[in-house]
């Protein structure tokens, strides 16, 4: 992707940001505000290299498994601290502990289905058509273990669209990658919509 396709993407991206924020602050009653995505495009064999600096023990991931005419998967990535206290922030203090029960585990399996939703429904919106979505999985493992286990099937050339972001609530700030991985035929489809979504944006404006 060339610059000006990278900044309509992550600008497509913040907007889905925009609205898992609204939703995470209505559910837990304090302003929830998702940083500005920073968006970059990797062979999926250079996956674990780009992670490597943010997970350095076991990762935390919400895997969801999307198809229609854009295919893949979708997962938010968490280190074992950040999965921790960004789940704490949810739960009563009473409730809030150094570790991942189910319950946790629930609500960070909420959290990602809403970012990873809300990232697939803009991209289904802007191909204006439907894209289906599995039932979100929690994954507790070393990332080089997920990554190995991470398939879309066939033979197809794979990439992985990386977007960096923060969460912040309460005035405490949980670091997070969502990660798209796409074959070439679905992510040169999305690369035109893309095109075709910014072009429109120029008519208007």
């Amino acid at each position: 992707m060339n610059a000006i396709q990278t900044d309509a993407l992550t600008e497509l991206i913040n907007i889905a940001f925009g609205l898992t924020a609204a939703k995470l602050s209505e559910i837990s009653g304090s302003r929830v505000r998702v940083d500005a995505p920073i968006v970059g495009i990797y062979p999926l064999d250079a996956l674990a290299t780009e992670l490597t600096t943010f997970v350095t023990g076991p990762v935390t991931s919400i895997h969801q498994v999307f198809s229609g005419p854009i295919s893949g998967d979708a997962i938010l990535f968490l280190n074992f601290e950040g999965a921790v206290k960004l789940s704490n922030l949810f739960v009563e203090e009473q409730l809030r502990s150094q570790h991942l029960d189910s319950s946790k585990g629930e609500i960070l399996t909420e959290i990602g289905n809403m970012l990873l939703g809300a990232c697939l429904g803009v991209f289904g919106n802007l191909l204006q058509v439907r894209v289906s979505f599995s039932i979100p999985m929690l994954h507790l493992e070393s990332l080089k273990h997920f990554l190995t286990s991470l398939s879309i099937g066939g033979d197809e050339l794979q990439h992985a669209v990386v977007i960096a972001t923060s969460f912040h609530i309460r005035e405490q700030g949980v670091d997070g990658r969502l990660v798209i991985v796409l074959g070439v035929s679905s992510l040169d489809r999305l690369i035109q919509a893309v095109e075709r979504w910014e072009a429109s944006q120029l008519r208007v404006s």
